[in-house]
């Protein structure tokens, strides 16, 4: 991959991630509205503020940061398989893109009853605070690893890197 377009793919997967952040913590914010608000007309709007959120925002940001992450991989040196902390960046990418495409069809059913229910029945849905949460604190840790590259080098990145590496530079 060429400097200009391996620069392109990292400044494009840098932005959709922290704009993955960005759309947890507005749905988070949502959430807590829903969750603490006694006004049955700020719960219905929260709810469908993060149903629109979610599928509109969340969804194809965490879609695009996985793919973006795969293409920066498999597109620099650092590999898909080589260093332990791309191993567990895309294993926890994975994992959060899994889990938010099996919360959404609920958080879509919660907002599918937010405009159907009355005013009593607004007060029974609360907030979504757990999923966000939770998926928050999974992002900033991919984040961290993503920013410090924490070393050691998976079995495979030490036979790649033998394998790859110049004889005059190896050390007996």
């Amino acid at each position: 991959m060429s400097s200009r377009v391996r620069r392109f793919v990292l400044s494009a997967h840098l932005a959709v991630s922290v704009g993955w952040i960005g759309a947890v913590v507005a749905y988070l914010v949502l959430g807590v509205s829903a969750a603490t608000s006694s006004d049955a007309q700020t719960v219905r709007g929260a709810w469908i503020a993060m149903e629109l959120t979610g599928w509109f925002a969340i969804v194809p940001l965490a879609l695009a940061s996985l793919l973006t992450g795969l293409v920066v991989a498999l597109g620099t040196k650092w590999g898909l398989f080589r260093h332990y902390w791309v191993v567990f960046s895309l294993t926890l990418t994975v994992f959060a893109v899994v889990v938010l495409l099996l919360h959404m069809p609920t958080v879509s059913m919660f907002a599918d009853m937010a405009r159907e229910a009355d005013a009593a029945g607004l007060d029974e849905l609360g907030g979504d605070l757990g999923h966000p949460s939770i998926g928050l604190v999974v992002l900033l840790v991919i984040h961290v690893l993503n920013m410090y590259k924490p070393q050691g080098m998976t079995r495979y990145g030490r036979r790649w890197q033998e394998k790859h590496q110049p004889a005059s530079s190896r050390t007996s």
